[in-house]
């Protein structure tokens, strides 16, 4: 090759090199800074194709999608100086580019780092203004609600960043109180479970003696109908009787002395003991004549 060649060749691949080294590309996932010598010199570059000056601006690109911050569990106290496990994460994205840069240098470890200090905080501003109780269930949304708030609002000041939502997975007792903890509650719950098997067998009891008192009403009333109705079934039957021994009393009375042969002789093992001229034998000696 000769020299013209050479000098061609070099020249071409230099233009080339500072045409590369002249543009670059933002997309629609990205948010870029433009630098010169370290300086921020643009912001909120747009997406698209874009030019700098070679070797002396540089870019630096930053994820502008909604990033997890997974935090270690950390230990927390209520109002009451209970002690708190809480394991929490966070949503957040690049909100102020210029100033993520100048906080955090572009480094999102570090901005991760960062971020995890200042909801740490929060939570335990958050989590000591509340029992146990309000934070296990009662005001969690809430309490979420106002850090997600104040956190956003510290975050986008100090670092460029928006939080989205902050929001806790778990919440655990320390293992050296969880045990007293636990059987405190089994014994809340027992006296519990004996108040209310004592309201049940008091209610029992009631309805036992509610239901004994109406079935001797019941009894009472069906015992003085059933002798009404047996008096009536007597007075009807001596009317009876009363009107056939007055229609024939010799029939009548012979009718009797039948029924009682019938009733004494029935069993041949009885014995009698009675006078054969008695009144009793008057129709048996009767029809022996």
């Amino acid at each position: 090759m000769s020299s013209k060649g050479f000098v061609g060749a070099f020249i071409a691949l230099l233009v080339g090199v500072v045409i590369v080294n002249s543009l670059y590309v933002v997309t629609e996932l990205e948010r870029a800074v433009l630098l010169e010598f370290g300086e921020v010199v643009e912001s909120d570059i747009k997406p698209g194709l874009h030019l700098k000056k070679p070797f002396i601006n540089n870019v630096t690109k930053f994820d502008s999608r909604v990033l997890t911050l997974d935090a270690p569990p950390e230990r927390f106290l209520t109002l009451e100086k209970k002690a708190v496990i809480v394991d929490s994460f966070a949503k957040f994205r690049v909100s102020d580019a210029e100033l993520f840069y100048t906080s955090t240098s572009g480094d999102e470890t570090r901005a991760e780092n960062l971020l995890r200090q200042r909801i740490n905080n929060g939570l335990r501003n958050e989590i000591s203004k509340r029992s146990l109780h309000e934070v296990v269930s009662g005001e969690r949304d809430q309490l979420m609600n106002v850090l997600t708030e104040r956190v956003d609002e510290v975050a986008r000041l100090e670092l460029g960043v928006e939080i989205v939502d902050v929001r806790v997975k778990k919440i655990d007792l320390p293992p050296e109180v969880s045990q007293s903890v636990y059987a405190r509650m089994n014994t809340e719950r027992d006296i519990e479970a004996r108040e209310h098997r004592a309201q049940g067998q008091e209610l029992a009891a009631g309805v036992r003696a509610d239901a004994g008192r109406q079935r001797e009403i019941v009894l009472a009333q069906a015992y003085a109908e059933a002798e009404g109705i047996r008096g009536d079934g007597d007075a009807q039957a001596a009317s009876i009787y009363a009107d056939a021994f007055n229609k024939d009393k010799e029939f009548y009375k012979f009718y009797r002395s039948m029924t009682a042969y019938k009733r004494t002789f029935s069993n041949r093992g009885d014995i009698l003991l009675i006078q054969p001229n008695s009144d009793f034998f008057k129709y048996l000696n009767k029809s022996t004549q």
